[in-house]
């Protein structure tokens, strides 16, 4: 993750911005400004951890933001600490050494990246764990918090999934609007082969065995199975494995935790699970900030 880009720099700017942090009246009345102050970042749940590198840019930003030179500040932490690990109730995540003020004044935003990422991070493992020993791999999808897609993606990496499409320019998906628009599922391919954008796959979701066929009759190259029961994603895969050349094969629609095995075990490809990034939630964490 390049937390120096751009897109994640304008991300934790407007964070800032909208907790108003360098006006912060609490921290202003009540702290002297050179007070100098120690921050532990606790983990207060077993968790997986994401977002690590964001305290120190948020630090940056603050820095930027208010308009002045602030004094030095330190984030350290243990070698073994690093986005993906699995952290345990009361494990020390890091150390802030900093401007008292500063410190205080990004608290909340400091926490809300470090809480919602590693929330992602941690319910897409225990999908991960579940599917252990098939061939499936876990997929996120665009169900994101809007304008948070990036921490949102890579949150799911550092538990172990894997990213579908970053954006509706990372390739061709054609969903049941699409079909019915384009006058048909057959209509939607020739049109989607013969447009696609270099070689980008094409994607198709179908929601039967029937739909299926047709769209591998018409070139389809990749299929989404969208809410078929386990059973009728087996005889999918009995289907597809005949031809000369199998296509990927995704199933999507009411995975949850108690159901994502039997779905793995059919020998399916991916599964993408929007719950990873739409319903995950906040894993618990605290600062404990003691002068310095």
């Amino acid at each position: 993750m390049d937390w120096n880009s751009r897109r994640l720099t304008a991300i934790i700017e407007n964070a800032l911005n909208e907790d108003r942090a360098t006006l912060d009246a609490t921290s202003y009345a009540c702290i002297d400004p050179g007070q100098r102050a120690a921050a532990t970042i606790i983990a207060k749940q077993e968790c997986i951890l994401a977002g690590l590198g964001c305290v120190p840019r948020i630090l940056e930003a603050y820095a930027t933001l208010d308009g002045a030179v602030t004094s030095h500040y330190e984030v350290t932490s243990h070698p073994s600490i690093f986005d993906g690990i699995r952290l345990h109730s009361g494990q020390q995540i890091a150390v802030i050494t900093h401007n008292a003020r500063v410190i205080l004044s990004c608290e909340r935003v400091i926490l809300n990246f470090l809480q919602r990422m590693s929330g992602v991070a941690t319910i897409t493992r225990k999908f991960v764990d579940a599917v252990a020993g098939t061939r499936a791999r876990i997929l996120d999808t665009r169900k994101t918090i809007p304008g948070l897609r990036v921490i949102d993606k890579y949150a799911v990496r550092c538990g172990g999934g894997q990213n579908h499409r970053l954006d509706l320019s990372d390739g061709v998906l054609i969903k049941n609007n699409h079909i019915a628009l384009a006058g048909g599922a057959a209509t939607a391919l020739e049109r989607a082969l013969r447009n696609r954008r270099g070689n980008q796959p094409i994607e198709i979701e179908v929601r039967s065995l029937e739909e299926m066929r047709q769209a591998l009759d018409h070139g389809a190259e990749a299929i989404l199975l969208d809410n078929l029961s386990p059973d009728a994603v087996r005889e999918a895969i009995k289907i597809c494995s005949g031809l000369s050349k199998r296509p990927p094969l995704e199933c999507s629609g009411g995975i949850s935790l108690e159901n994502v095995r039997a779905y793995a075990e059919t020998g399916v490809d991916f599964i993408s699970v929007g719950a990873l990034t739409h319903s995950s939630l906040a894993v618990d964490m605290s600062m404990r900030v003691v002068p310095a």
